[in-house]
């Protein structure tokens, strides 16, 4: 796909890049990269906001023949400690303020600081900026290790070929219809798989990509307005947050697209989104899992009357609901999905034993064959060829002998229209075996306690079985978040509500 070299393909606090400047800063810091000592295959490593140096590093690293290890900037200094010495990064990148964090920690002597200040004026003499070479690259060379939040157990750092992140980024630009006109405002951490692929995505198009670090909501709205935003990608608990407000025209006005991953949309929050942008914007709801970077898309034509769906396959993407024998399952038949294909990444980095519980050759149904991702999740694909999600297998709630899906529960909490956000979770319970807990944030900030969990237990007795019906209603003003954005529910599981 040819690029205009003079249209603008990165606008940052520090100013805008074209296609042609890009290109020269990609090339320059490859070169400076490899002016480090480093060798093919080392691992580079940053912990930086989004800077114009965060967001063309995937490309140097990877132009370089270097492995990049984005470290998300909300992480503290033991956990980025971690990730270092996990990786057995070279060298990271980091503003001043973080990299004086370090001191005093079990960062590993081994690697090498930079302030990206440092950096950013070391580019700036580079005479000879370094051109793509086959010789530093090939498409099965590993190009990036992206680490979970790490919020149960250590991070997990998923390993990603040059040809995973590229078809990624091929394959979302084609079915969001992305173009060259397109200017896609980039909120979520660039660490994150779904952030990293916002820039990329936007490039494979030849758009302009708009990073934005934002403290409120209403920041994302006036950079909307403000740079005339095409594209904006978020994340549940963000959704809320914005539909809260009143958007003005001037960022609704050029809106094309929303999209949404890690974590499902709910029928309510559709209908506020569709009462804000209108049907001119197409709303893409999508499910990914870092493993495979992204799995399937609805068709915003769809939306309105599946709110609830995952959609099918992406590009690129075979997607199997299998039963326990590793049977196809049958339509409405609940099974664990299962993702075969060339966006599957290699594993995970240093850890063979958790690399074979989740990555095993593909189901004999499938037409790629080899290794597949069986993602933990339990879906089904109904009679219209849709699939719909269930629930995670680690966080079903088995209670009385049955096994409760905590997304239903949590759908109909806020379809009641007095939640805005909803967690359901298992408690031990010596009669039940597990009891439930709901969590919830009413719609309407101060509410009395007890008049909210009087009604919602009512409307709760109305829609939901008696062994779906929450023993414990817990009110909460904001819920924690993890790194990425999503709702913490392992940090929710350890609260003392007593």
């Amino acid at each position: 796909m040819g690029k205009d070299p003079d249209a603008d393909a990165l606008a940052t606090r520090s100013g805008t890049l074209s296609y042609k400047m890009l290109n020269h800063r990609i090339g320059a810091l490859a070169a400076w990269l490899q002016g480090q000592g480093v060798a093919k295959g080392d691992r580079v490593a940053t912990w930086l906001s989004k800077t114009e140096l965060a967001c063309i590093m995937p490309l140097a690293a990877a132009r370089a023949g270097l492995v990049h290890v984005p470290v998300n900037p909300l992480l503290k200094h033991a956990q980025v400690a971690y990730i270092v010495e996990d990786s057995g990064a070279k060298l990271l990148i980091g503003n001043a303020g973080r990299l004086k964090s370090l001191e005093g920690s079990d960062i590993d002597p081994d690697c090498e600081l930079f302030e990206d200040k440092f950096v950013d004026n070391a580019l700036e003499s580079i005479a000879e900026p370094m051109v793509p070479s086959a010789a530093t690259t090939d498409t099965d060379d590993l190009a990036a290790i992206l680490y979970t939040s790490g919020s149960t157990g250590r991070p997990k750092g998923v390993m990603l070929s040059h040809a995973n992140m590229t078809l990624g980024a091929l394959s979302v630009a084609e079915y969001l219809k992305l173009a060259a006109d397109d200017r896609t405002i980039c909120v979520l951490p660039l660490s994150f798989d779904y952030g990293q692929n916002q820039l990329l995505s936007t490039w494979a198009a030849g758009g302009c990509a708009v990073p934005l670090d934002y403290l409120t909501p209403r920041d994302v709205m006036k950079a909307c307005a403000r740079e005339k935003i095409t594209t904006l990608a978020a994340v549940p608990p963000l959704w809320v947050q914005l539909v809260e407000h009143e958007w003005p025209e001037e960022a609704v006005a050029s809106m094309r697209r929303l999209t949404n991953s890690g974590g499902a949309l709910t029928p309510t929050l559709v209908r506020q989104l569709r009462a804000i942008f209108g049907s001119g914007t197409d709303i893409y709801a999508m499910y990914g899992l870092t493993e495979a970077f992204r799995s399937t898309y609805l068709d915003p034509s769809l939306i309105d009357d599946n709110p609830t769906s995952m959609g099918t396959a992406i590009p690129f993407a075979e997607i199997l609901v299998v039963d326990e024998s590793g049977a196809v399952a049958g339509p409405d038949q609940a099974g664990e999905l299962v993702h075969c294909g060339p966006l599957v990444a290699q594993g995970y980095w240093n850890d063979p034993e958790r690399t074979a519980q989740r990555f095993k050759s593909a189901p004999d149904a499938s037409h790629y064959r080899g290794t597949a991702v069986f993602s933990g999740d339990t879906v089904k694909r109904g009679a219209d060829g849709l699939l719909y999600f269930v629930s995670r297998d680690d966080a079903m709630i088995k209670s009385s002998g049955n096994r409760i899906s905590p997304t239903e529960i949590e759908e109909i909490a806020v379809e009641s229209g007095l939640i805005a956000e909803a967690v359901a979770l298992g408690v031990p319970d010596e009669r039940l075996g597990h009891a439930i807990r709901l969590f919830v944030r009413p719609v309407k900030r101060g509410s009395e306690t007890g008049a909210v969990t009087d009604q919602l237990r009512s409307y709760l007795k109305e829609n939901l079985p008696n062994f779906m019906h929450p023993r414990d209603i817990v009110l909460l003003s904001e819920f924690p978040k993890n790194p990425n954005g999503k709702l913490d529910r392992n940090l929710l599981a350890s609260m003392d509500v007593e």
